[in-house]
């Protein structure tokens, strides 16, 4: 085994030596610029983006003239939400969005409030949970974009956006939704959705590199782009493409296609051993998220009486985390976690486990052993009161 055990694949996975193999040739001989039109060298550029798009659009189920390359999702998100708010700002200013979303979109969200626009976050249930009934009862007249994951990145629920996309559907409302988790480890298909987000290095891809599929008919949606200067991806991303980081995405979608079927039942075997391991002994967790709607990779779970930042500093190794990797570095409790009800004292006694590809059930056995010693050591042998925390 290599230490210290990667169990942080929600943050971010490990490159796949295929995609790296895929994109060498791009780094070094096929160096040449996609947009360069008079040579062989942007010719073969051109035609791996066009390949890699191809791969993209099929696994989604569009049309590759519908994929639009971004820097990663947080680009992707914003161009969304800031393309359909100056694009369609005349029907309206008003936008739904959840309070358990990524940061990325939440932050750009609240950047447009700061602009006119007027925010509704909906609340979720002590699973984390949004119901489809509520999108519905936040749509008003004035209306332009409702903004909800497919998955969230922290307790790992999954959410009806087939659902909330019909609901957007027939009220004339945009949909957006964050499918950078939900992307290669469960079904994904935009027949309902008008705009999605999502990146390569959450599917062991690299980073610097991402995607908005935005619905070209029925309808054809236009965006104001983010910045100008070349009119790169349709006029909406200006820029020189990232063609090996593209070249790198298309292999991720590739083998992501064929493998995240197998994977799933896996990792998700490793999850319910974790748990159920957990649950019996040390006990005195909660699992945070729905027990029966989630991602196959993810953990969250609240170990009573321990605080993440102890947890995780005598657990050295194995590589986990608190929470999302863009607020990691903050003192403050976890928004997802507040938003299920969790008092701060247990929203900071959270740890996420992120499970993915490369981790075998050596580790998985490994990392049990080592989570139950560190926590009894942290715990000096005291008997946890388990009633109250154990979801109901």
């Amino acid at each position: 085994m290599k230490f210290p055990i990667y169990l942080d694949n929600h943050a971010t996975t490990p490159l796949d030596p295929e995609v790296l193999e895929a994109m060498l040739p791009w780094l070094t001989d096929k160096f040449g610029n996609a947009a360069s039109k008079d040579h062989s060298y942007g010719w073969e550029a051109e035609s791996i983006v066009k390949i890699s798009r191809k791969k993209i659009a099929e696994f989604i189920g569009t049309q590759p003239n519908e994929i639009i390359f971004t820097s990663g999702a947080t680009e992707a998100i914003n161009l969304a939400h800031f393309g359909i708010s100056e694009s369609y700002s005349k029907r309206g200013k008003h936008i739904v969005t959840s309070a358990v979303e990524h940061n990325a979109v939440l932050d750009s969200l609240r950047a447009l409030e700061k602009k006119g626009f007027e925010l509704t976050i909906l609340p979720v249930d002590n699973l984390g949970r949004i119901s489809p009934d509520s999108v519905l009862k936040a749509i008003r007249k004035d209306t332009i974009l409702v903004s909800i994951m497919t998955a969230n990145n922290e307790i790992g629920n999954i959410y009806d956006i087939n659902t909330i996309g019909k609901i957007c559907k027939d009220h004339d409302v945009f949909f957006h939704t964050d499918a950078t988790q939900a992307i290669g480890k469960i079904p994904f298909n935009v027949e309902n959705v008008d705009l999605a987000s999502f990146s390569a290095h959450k599917i062991y891809g690299p980073k610097g590199i991402g995607a908005l599929y935005i619905k070209s008919k029925n309808p054809k949606i236009k965006l104001n782009p983010l910045f100008y200067g070349g009119g790169h991806e349709s006029g909406l991303r200006s820029g020189t493409l990232n063609v090996p980081g593209i070249a790198g995405f298309g292999k991720a979608v590739e083998i992501a296609s064929n493998k995240f079927e197998s994977e799933s039942i896996r990792l998700s075997s490793y999850r319910s051993k974790m748990l159920k391991t957990f649950t019996d002994e040390p006990g005195g967790i909660r699992l945070n998220g729905d027990p029966d709607n989630h991602l196959p990779n993810n953990l969250n779970l609240c170990f009573e009486g321990i605080r993440s930042e102890n947890f995780i500093m005598n657990l050295k190794t194995i590589a986990v985390s608190t929470g999302s990797a863009c607020t990691s570095a903050s003192l403050k409790p976890s928004h997802v976690l507040k938003a299920l009800g969790l008092s701060d004292e247990l929203a900071k006694s959270s740890i996420r486990f992120g499970l993915g590809r490369f981790n075998t059930e050596k580790e998985i056995d490994y990392v049990i052993k080592e989570v139950i010693k560190t926590i009894k050591e942290l715990r000096k042998g005291t008997q946890p009161s388990i009633k109250k925390y154990i979801t109901q």
